[in-house]
C-alpha cells in the first residue's frame, strides 16, 4: 500500500495516475460488457438495439464529463462536453464511409459488429500516440496552435467544396497494396480474419487473410485520417492531453454503437457536412481571434458547435424528408 499510493498520485501527461486508470477501467469494464456479454454470439444488430446500445454509451461519457466537472472544475467540463460533440460530429463522415467499405466488401450485417469492436481497439492506440504527439509539440513549440489553425481553416474550406464526393473504394492506394502483398480469399470465411487454406498453385496449405480483414484495414486507416482533423480541432478547444484522450475515445465509442441505426439513414444528414465544414472554420479561427480579444468562453464555444451541429441536422432532415434510401451495391 506504501508503494501504491505514490504511484496512483504520481503525474503523468499533466493528471494525477489514478484519474487515468479510473477512465482505462471504465473503457475496458465498457468494451469486455459489450464484447462478452452483448455480443459473444455473431448477430445482426438492428435498430433498436444499436439505439440502446449507443444509449448506453452516451450516457456512460456524460456521466463521466460531470464527474471531470466535479474532480478538474467547470473549464475542464465545459472542455470536455465541446470537445466530444466535435469529435463524434466528426465522425459522421466515418459511418457513411465504414457503409461504403461493407458494401464494397459484401460483408453481412451480422459480422459488422466484429469489424467495428476489433477496430476499437486500434483507434484507442493510434488516437493515443497522435494525441501524445500533439501534445508533446504543442508544449515544446507553442505556435503548433497556430498551424492547426491554419490546418483546420483549409479542411473546412476543402470539406465545403468537396461535400459531394463519393469515395472510390475500389481503387483505394491501401487496398491495392495489400491486394498485390497478401494473398486474399476470393470470399468470407465465416467470421475468420485470417484462414489456412491450400495455395491454388502449389496445393501449399498457406495462410489466407480474408475480406473482413481488409475492411477492418480500410476502417482503421479511415479513423486514421479522419483523426487529423478531429485532433487537431481539440487541441484548438484545449491542450489538455486529458481531456482531448477521453473525449475523442467515448465519441468514437458510442458513435461505432450506432453505426447500424445511421447507417440506414445516413443518406438524411446530405447538409452535415457543411455545418462541420463550418465548425472546422469556427475552431480553426478561434486561435487567431485570442490574439486580439482574449480567450473565448467555452460556453460560446460550445453554444456556436452545438447550433452549427444541430442547423445542419436540421436543415438535413428537412431537406430529405420523403427520400428513400439509395440502393447499396456490393463488388
Amino acid at each position: 500500500m506504501d508503494i501504491l499510493i505514490p504511484f496512483l498520485s504520481a503525474d503523468f501527461l499533466g493528471k494525477p495516475a489514478w484519474i487515468w486508470l479510473t477512465f482505462v477501467t471504465i473503457v475496458v469494464a465498457l468494451l469486455a460488457f459489450d464484447l462478452g456479454v452483448l455480443h459473444k454470439d455473431d448477430h445482426e444488430i438492428g435498430v433498436r438495439e444499436s439505439l440502446l446500445l449507443s444509449a448506453g454509451y452516451i450516457s456512460a461519457a456524460l456521466a463521466f464529463g460531470a464527474w471531470i466537472w466535479w474532480q478538474l472544475g467547470a473549464q475542464s467540463g465545459m472542455d470536455y462536453y465541446t470537445g466530444f460533440m466535435i469529435e463524434k460530429s466528426l465522425s459522421m463522415d466515418n459511418v457513411f464511409v465504414i457503409a461504403l467499405i461493407f458494401s464494397f466488401f459484401a460483408i453481412p450485417r451480422q459480422y459488422q459488429h466484429r469489424v467495428l469492436f476489433w477496430g476499437i481497439l486500434g483507434v484507442i492506440v493510434l488516437r493515443a500516440i497522435m494525441i501524445g504527439l500533439g501534445a508533446t509539440l504543442v508544449s515544446q513549440f507553442s505556435w503548433v496552435l497556430y498551424l492547426f489553425g491554419v490546418f483546420l481553416i483549409f479542411t473546412g474550406i476543402k470539406m465545403w467544396i468537396i461535400a459531394d464526393h463519393v469515395p472510390d473504394i475500389a481503387n483505394n492506394p491501401l487496398l491495392k497494396f495489400l491486394k498485390r502483398h497478401m494473398r486474399v480469399t476470393e470470399g468470407l470465411r465465416g467470421n475468420a480474419f485470417w484462414v489456412n487454406e491450400p495455395d491454388p498453385a502449389t496445393g501449399k496449405v498457406v495462410r489466407f487473410a480474408t475480406p473482413l480483414f481488409l475492411a477492418l484495414v480500410l476502417v482503421e486507416f479511415v479513423d486514421l485520417v479522419f483523426a487529423v482533423d478531429s485532433v487537431p480541432a481539440i487541441f484548438a478547444i484545449t491542450t489538455d492531453p486529458f481531456i482531448v484522450y477521453t473525449s475523442n475515445i467515448f465519441a468514437i465509442l458510442g458513435l461505432r454503437a450506432l453505426y447500424f441505426a445511421l447507417a440506414a439513414m445516413i443518406h438524411r444528414f446530405k447538409y452535415l457536412k457543411y455545418a462541420l465544414a463550418l465548425v472546422l472554420v469556427f475552431i480553426g479561427s478561434k486561435i487567431f481571434l485570442v490574439g486580439f480579444i482574449g480567450k473565448i468562453d467555452p460556453l460560446i464555444s460550445l453554444g456556436v458547435t452545438f447550433g452549427l451541429i444541430a442547423g445542419g441536422v436540421v436543415v438535413s432532415l428537412w431537406k430529405t424528408r420523403g427520400q428513400p434510401a439509395p440502393t447499396s451495391t456490393t463488388t
